[in-house]
């Protein structure tokens, strides 16, 4: 599995999951339950995860979205 994007924003964890879903690219999103823990501050960050096959795909579909800053850096 590969970091897609690490965020704090919950719209963009939505809008992501959407683009992802709709493109047929299989995603997890990681510490989104975390809220119980943290009191539901948002100050710890959600991780998008997708399948190593897929990296590639998902970058090139979030980057046409205009979301490119948003991706985690691929090393």
């Amino acid at each position: 599995m590969r970091e897609l994007v690490r965020t704090n924003d919950i719209v963009l964890v939505s809008a992501v999951g959407a683009l992802l879903d709709g493109a047929n690219i299989h995603h997890l999103v990681l510490d989104q339950n975390m809220s119980v823990i943290e009191g539901s501050l948002g100050i710890l960050p959600r991780r998008i995860l997708v399948h190593e096959d897929d990296n590639r795909a998902a970058r090139q579909l979030l980057s046409e979205a205009g979301l490119a800053h948003e991706l985690r850096s691929d090393d």
